[in-house]
């Protein structure tokens, strides 16, 4: 039995008081909207259609927009205005809903940490500077953009993540992130005809001369950063961790994933797999670096473990991954610096990397009369090029003394003779 039809304007209560008819379905059309209407069945169930000749069908039909109840009356004629447009457009409704949810669970489910994850794994992985592309994303992209979608992601969005950065690792880091950002959504774009990377030209935080800068601290400083280090609780890892990166000269990886495996006796191998110039680098472990290395962690139910970790098993601490809040504790670092120079008198420290421990180290060991070529192997440096053959154990000794003289020179900046305090001396290399 065809449907009862009326035709008035539709209201809330209107539509409440609507009582299923005795036998087959009652239809009242709404005056605004052509073809909009309420549909009530002989069981009393009600909901918003639009009649009306659809793209492809040769006679008008009814379609659903909603359930009354689950959707207002304002909202489901609104929609059906919308229908009504697409339809003169010549485009099936059903079907453009169809591709926006579907183009929208896309949007959800890629986000800027899977599309780090693909490129990762596509381009990174293999690389020479593998790690350090890896670390950038991890420490400054994941924690700031990580979860937004893509296809949501805003100029100020990127600036606001490298104005956080610069504030925090300074401007040349700023700028190395953003370089290993544009590569991964230039990647993304060659396979995405929808996405637009919003990275663009003028983003870069210093001028060319700026990077080619290189900050060595001064004694007055390295007095105040190993100072402000004894008051940092936690991590708990952090200032031993710090002390190493001058002590060894490493880069901040390097000596963050230093694994037990890889200490054997009074040496230290960091293998070429993480190391930048891919060859082995072996390191003399003087005292000074031995206290820093310390004993086994409570929690490690083994007999190898991360020298420098966070993670804990049963309340103490495990050693099982290796140290990663690079960002987080440096900000309290600089903080304690900062309060200890201001309650001096003295000028805020000028802004510094943990990269710059090394170039201090390099320069320490200068000032103690260190061979340059043994200072530039101690540093992983190969002299002359890479060789056909290299030996890692080559000058072994010379790099022993040059550590051990890099310790005293360190500890003569620490504990000054009152009479003889070390002159602080500011370098700037480029």
């Amino acid at each position: 039995m065809p449907a009862k039809k009326h035709r008035k304007e539709l209201t809330a209560t209107m539509i409440t008081r609507l009582k299923a008819p005795a036998t087959g379905r009652l239809w009242v059309a709404d005056s605004l909207v052509p073809g909009f209407g309420v549909r009530v069945t002989d069981k009393g169930a009600k909901t918003f259609v639009l009649r009306t000749r659809y793209p492809g069908e040769s006679n008008a039909s009814r379609r659903e927009l909603g359930k009354v109840g689950t959707m207002e009356l304002a909202d489901a004629r609104d929609k059906a205005r919308d229908w009504l447009k697409l339809i003169a457009e010549g485009k099936d409704p059903a079907r453009v809903e169809e591709e926006n949810r579907r183009l929208q669970i896309r949007k959800g489910a890629t986000t800027v940490n899977a599309v780090l994850d693909a490129f990762e794994r596509d381009h990174v992985e293999g690389l020479r500077s593998g790690d350090q592309v890896k670390a950038a994303f991890t420490n400054h992209v994941r924690p700031r953009i990580g979860e937004k979608s893509i296809y949501d992601l805003k100029r100020s969005d990127i600036t606001s993540m490298l104005n956080e950065i610069k504030a925090e690792s300074g401007p040349v880091m700023a700028d190395r992130v953003l370089a290993h950002v544009r590569k991964a959504f230039n990647w993304q774009m060659v396979q995405d005809d929808e996405f637009k990377s919003p990275i663009v030209r003028g983003m870069a935080k210093t001028k060319p001369k700026e990077r080619a800068r290189k900050h060595i601290l001064a004694d007055d400083e390295i007095r105040d950063v190993w100072a402000a280090l004894e008051q940092i609780e936690q991590p708990a890892c952090y200032p031993r961790y710090v002390k190493s990166l001058l002590l060894a000269m490493t880069r901040r990886n390097e000596s963050a994933r230093m694994h037990t495996d890889e200490l054997e006796g009074d040496l230290w191998t960091i293998p070429g797999a993480r190391y930048k110039n891919k060859l082995d680098h072996v390191i003399p472990v003087t005292s000074a670096l031995r206290e820093l290395i310390g004993e086994r962690p409570a929690g490690c139910k083994g007999n190898s473990w991360y020298v420098f970790s966070t993670t804990t098993s049963g309340g103490q601490l495990d050693g099982s991954k290796a140290f990663g809040g690079f960002s987080k504790a440096k900000k309290e670092l600089d903080r304690i610096v900062a309060k200890i120079r201001k309650a001096e008198g003295r000028a805020p420290i000028k802004q510094w990397q943990l990269h710059d421990l090394r170039r201090t180290g390099r320069s320490l060991m200068s000032r103690a009369k260190v061979d340059a070529d043994h200072a530039e192997r101690c540093m992983g440096h190969v002299i002359g090029g890479v060789r056909e053959t290299y030996d890692r154990y080559e000058y072994l000794d010379e790099k022993r003394k040059a550590f051990e003289a890099l310790a005293s020179m360190l500890d003569m900046i620490l504990n000054p003779p009152a009479d003889n305090v070390v002159p602080m001396r500011t370098e700037v290399v480029g």
